[in-house]
């Protein structure tokens, strides 16, 4: 990427020395949020912020090189994200989601293609995590289906769609909801949604009504949007969590 690619108060020196740091420090990492999207893609979009995938153990100490370099850094939010800041711009260390649904692990760079940003190699966050961790992402503030509407039609023909379903396995709703979301966007598309992925889960979703529903009620809204679902949990009796001896 060029820096004119960026946000003009952003297209300083700081991303490429915050690159450069990355890569010295010896530390996996691996490229996120707009610089992933547009490897698959090909979307420009302007960035203030860089986002970097890590796993949770390296976190800290990615945050202490940062700050020996005079950054501010701080642990956002245990379960998942830290920041490091320096001249009103900032880096996204990122090792889950609220939900604990996307914990880095070295799977993640063993499918992680490779690139440069700034002169620096970098490795990209693969097609399938990226979907993985943006299915997530249905908050009133901050909605990516579309962006994985782009990456369906861009790269999908590509995507290893079974490790997708693995991945998502247990939260195999998202994946036919966003899959039908693609089909209404770009009807003349759908066939690069494999046959077999969309008859697997249109069956899991007939069969679902030949078991009676779940005693428990839960709401699961909560993984995708913190906020808009509360008063589910805070006035209408669903639960967010449960504590369950069997």
């Amino acid at each position: 990427m060029e820096l004119d690619d960026m946000a003009p108060e952003v297209a300083q020196e700081f991303y490429p020395q915050a690159l450069r740091m990355l890569h010295e420090s010896g530390l996996p990492f691996l490229m996120g949020g707009g610089f992933a999207l547009r490897q698959y893609t090909g979307m420009q979009r302007a960035m203030k912020d860089m986002d970097v995938f890590c796993k949770a153990g390296d976190c800290p100490r990615l945050l202490k090189i940062f700050s020996d370099e005079g950054f501010k850094t701080e642990l956002v939010d245990a379960r998942w994200l830290a920041k490091a800041y320096k001249d009103g711009k900032y880096v996204d260390f990122i090792f889950n989601n609220p939900g604990n649904n996307t914990p880095v692990n070295d799977g993640w760079f063993r499918k992680a293609p490779e690139g440069t940003e700034f002169g620096v190699p970098v490795k990209y966050i693969s097609a399938e995590d990226l979907f993985r961790c943006k299915i997530y992402v249905q908050n009133r503030e901050r909605y990516d289906g579309s962006d994985l509407n782009h990456l369906i039609l861009r790269h999908g023909h590509l995507m290893d769609w079974e490790r997708i379903l693995q991945t998502l396995e247990q939260h195999w709703q998202l994946v036919l909801a966003q899959l039908l979301s693609f089909q209404f966007v770009y009807p003349s598309e759908r066939d690069i949604i494999p046959r077999w992925l969309f008859d697997e889960l249109l069956l899991r979703a007939k069969e679902q009504f030949d078991m009676p529903p779940p005693t428990e009620k839960v709401c699961r809204g909560l993984l995708i949007d913190q906020t808009q679902y509360a008063p589910a949990v805070t006035e209408w009796g669903f639960k967010a969590m449960t504590i369950m001896t069997i």
